[in-house]
């Protein structure tokens, strides 16, 4: 193997693997196990690749070999190898042919059968296929396959035709990809979580650009479904290391209201306005639906809607229309958060009708870790206010302290358990709404999850009723991952209730 030395820059990459995000339908506090599994999933996206590791390990040793220290401001070095070398000092230009490797050490790495270049002007050519790899500090990692690559790594400039590969946790492909000093930008691209040869489902736009900030902006996006377009977008952006809204249609079976269907539609205004439309198509009931008008500017949120909304139980509230405020943030330097929520708008469910109210100020502290158990805690001040209309009954206003507290466990890699208590001053019994709320206030929750295989996870979440000592819910769930989906089976053992959904993996 013939190596030469040359000089480069470039930019560090981030690379995930695409699995379904296990998320409960859940009133039992099975929610800490959906935070404990996406927490180790996190962990395995950070874990480096063979190959980046391969990367890190050559660039480490090609340091060691440098006739000199590096200083600020000095050209970035760059190793050329291959099994035959010409080069011509005079021009500059040089052939590589045979397990071509240039590594450039900051974090890139070219691979391919033949290339060729000018060591003077910074340029290097590979016409077949190229590998390319990226490793540059605080931005997604990049592993791209493509054709006709022409890289300029003295101004960071290039382009690569028909090329597909992996950016940080989202898979892409291209016509075309231009890389600059500061983002790459993909021509008529695809993009998807899911990892499979022909996925079920992407996004596809015109114009994808990756910004080092962690961001990708696409433009004139399209949804599409098994090749069927689903819906469309003018503009959509993402954050890499971000769990997403779901924009794709969401299935399910429940014994209430049998085989459903749902999905949001979502209609961009003005800067941080969009208008969003909900469907819900069900087999028992048949259509219900709701629209927002939503406005989102940083920590603060704010919802006009109007239509039927559904909690965890299945039971329906009609909202005619409601204004939902909401603003929330971390306090910087400490490990606690604070929000604030207002609702109040016109409410009515079956043949009870109110104008509510709804005001909450909540304090939380982020998950504390001992060893293998993780703590988490919270408080809130809730009041809820309710004026019926005449002949329904007289007003009603709820207030008072909230407070939650859970501790997990992870035994291992496939068990985890919890235990937690809870008290919620508002209730079905002191409310006139019996919307997301259970007939009691003390609560004892505890469950179990177990992973039989990597693509099966079994879980039994119990709740007790502790102001009468009684077992008010015990559910089993039964998660299993698809083919870049996931279905979740619910059998709600006291109810005698099943549930199953099935969902793409959250963009």
């Amino acid at each position: 193997m013939k190596k030469f030395l040359g000089v480069v820059c470039a930019a560090m990459f981030m690379t995930s693997t695409a699995e379904a995000v296990y998320e409960a339908s859940s009133d039992t506090g099975t929610e800490i196990f959906d935070y404990i599994e996406n927490r180790r999933r996190e962990a395995r996206d950070k874990k480096l690749t063979e190959e980046q590791e391969k990367l890190l390990a050559d660039i480490a040793k090609e340091k060691e070999r440098l006739p000199h220290e590096q200083k600020e401001g000095d050209p970035i070095p760059a190793i050329f190898e291959g099994d035959d070398l010409i080069y011509y000092s005079n021009s500059g230009e040089f052939i590589a042919t045979g397990k071509v490797n240039i590594i450039q050490l900051d974090g890139h790495r070219f691979q391919s059968e033949e290339a060729t270049g000018n060591v003077k002007e910074q340029i290097v050519r590979v016409e077949d296929k190229a590998h390319v790899l990226q490793l540059t500090e605080g931005a997604p990692r990049v592993t791209l396959d493509g054709y006709r690559t022409i890289y300029n790594y003295g101004t960071k400039r290039g382009t690569m035709g028909e090329a597909n590969g992996k950016v940080g946790e989202y898979y892409l492909t291209g016509k075309r990809f231009e890389f600059y000093p500061d983002h790459i930008v993909v021509h008529n691209g695809t993009q998807t979580k899911c990892g499979a040869k022909s996925p079920d489902y992407h996004v596809s736009a015109e114009r994808i650009e990756v910004w080092p900030e962690q961001v990708m902006k696409m433009y004139n996006v399209q949804f599409l479904v098994k090749g069927n377009v689903v819906g469309s977008r003018e503009y959509m952006e993402r954050k890499f290391g971000e769990q997403e809204e779901n924009y794709f249609p969401r299935v399910g079976y429940n014994s209430d209201h049998g085989v459903y269907i749902r999905d949001d539609f979502r209609f961009p205004l003005l800067p941080h306005f969009d208008f969003v439309v909900g469907a819900y198509i069900e087999t028992k009931k048949g259509v219900r639906s709701n629209a927002e008008l939503q406005y989102r500017n940083r920590d603060f949120v704010g919802r006009l809607k109007y239509g039927f909304y559904d909690d965890k139980d299945a039971r329906w509230m009609q909202k005619e229309p409601s204004l939902d405020l909401y603003y929330g943030r971390h306090i910087e330097g400490l490990p606690l958060g604070y929000s604030l929520e207002a609702e109040l708008g016109h409410w009515r469910q079956n043949d009870i009708s109110s104008t509510h109210g709804v005001y909450e100020a909540t304090l939380y502290h982020d998950p504390i870790f001992i060893g293998k158990y993780l703590l988490f805690m919270n408080t809130s001040y809730k009041i809820t206010k309710d004026k019926l209309k005449k002949d329904y009954g007289r007003d009603t206003s709820v207030h008072g302290m909230n407070w939650n507290v859970i501790l997990g466990r992870e035994f291992n890699e496939r068990l985890a358990a919890y235990v937690g208590y809870s008290y919620e001053k508002n209730n079905s019994m002191n409310s006139v709404f019996d919307f997301d709320l259970d007939d009691y206030s003390k609560k004892l929750k505890a469950g179990i999850s177990y992973m039989v295989t990597p693509k099966d996870r079994l879980v039994i979440g119990y709740k007790m009723n502790m102001d009468n000592h009684r077992m008010d819910d015990i559910d089993y769930y039964w998660y299993h991952d698809l083919h870049c989906s996931q279905a979740v089976i619910r059998w709600r053992g006291k109810r005698k209730k099943l549930e199953v959904h099935w969902e793409f993996t959250p963009f």
